[in-house]
């Protein structure tokens, strides 16, 4: 695989400080069933990467002492960290809410059952990749068989609420482009998948949310391969927007890592990184004190661009 982080560590992007920080985005671990080709996090299921249980605590203590409002669990797939319902029911107890980047397909793997049952009863944000409305161009990206599965997933959790109005069971979406260009406007997309979900499998949910392909990792060894990759860059850079600057997701999240250290996003923790606010080359969640956060700089690349083009992006979707 070809690194991308020599070509993106040097950036004029603009500076970026913290503002006041509402949550938690953990990786779990990088196992998962599938081996998407636009996984950020090169994640796959000869991947044995997963956080213990010691690190999860620590997670716990860290929410509960500091009033954490929302826990963002990702992976790989995060339910196949064993202890996953264990922390979800933990964080839920002291009041957080709790996403799930579930890939929908975990649901009704060996090992899960009851899995669905059990985000519904503790209330779980669901956020589900569905990289497009049709068979042929998420089997191209995700693996052969993966929409049908998906479908099956999302009718699953529609059984249950998620998705429906007034249910209370939040159940979104997450699409990403299937190659080297941006994602379309969020609202309009959005319509198109509501229609086509409801029209052909009578499957309802909550929002779509649009995403840009960071060039790291997979995706972005990808682009080298093909001889993509400045191109790429200069349609990131060429769409900078300077309006999406106050809402990008670091000022406001930290992403913690499978062994407990800290990023200020998922993306900065796939390029090793860190947090730039300690002396130290890297911070333990059980050693973070949150007053040294606000206003501390955040640590910027190239891949910046990634989620300031166009109308933005985040974890959360567009940004304007």
């Amino acid at each position: 695989m070809h690194s991308t982080k020599e070509r993106l560590i040097h950036t004029d992007f603009p500076r970026l400080n913290r503002g006041n920080l509402d949550t938690l985005q953990v990786n779990l671990g990088y196992t998962c069933n599938q081996s998407c080709k636009h996984c950020h996090v090169n994640a796959g299921p000869k991947r044995t990467e997963t956080m213990a249980l010691e690190h999860i605590n620590d997670i716990l203590s860290f929410i509960k002492n500091n009033n954490i409002k929302k826990l963002d669990l990702t992976g790989g797939a995060p339910e196949l960290n064993i202890h996953f319902r264990y922390l979800v029911t933990e964080a839920r107890a002291l009041n957080t809410t709790v996403i799930d980047r579930c890939n929908l397909t975990i649901l009704n793997e060996d090992g899960q059952q009851g899995l669905a049952e059990f985000l519904a009863e503790n209330q779980v944000e669901v956020v589900a990749s569905l990289p497009c409305y049709s068979k042929s161009n998420v089997d191209e990206q995700r693996g052969k068989g993966v929409f049908d599965q998906s479908i099956t997933g999302l009718k699953q959790l529609n059984a249950l609420g998620y998705g429906k109005k007034d249910s209370g069971l939040i159940l979104n979406l997450m699409y990403n482009p299937t190659g080297a260009f941006l994602p379309p406007t969020q609202h309009s997309l959005e319509q198109e998948y509501k229609q086509k979900l409801f029209e052909d499998f009578e499957i309802e949910f909550s929002n779509l949310y649009t995403l840009t392909n960071m060039p790291i990792m997979r995706f972005g060894s990808t682009l080298i391969s093909k001889g993509e990759f400045d191109t790429y860059m200069n349609l990131l850079k060429s769409s900078h927007s300077d309006d999406n600057l106050q809402t990008v997701m670091c000022k406001n999240l930290i992403s913690i890592d499978w062994q407990g250290f800290i990023y200020d996003c998922d993306f900065n923790q796939m390029l090793d990184m860190p947090t730039s606010f300690s002396t130290k080359q890297k911070t333990h969640i059980s050693e973070l004190l949150t007053n040294s956060l606000l206003d501390s700089p955040i640590q910027i690349g190239d891949h910046c661009y990634g989620c300031t083009a166009g109308s933005g992006s985040s974890c959360g979707g567009a940004l304007s």
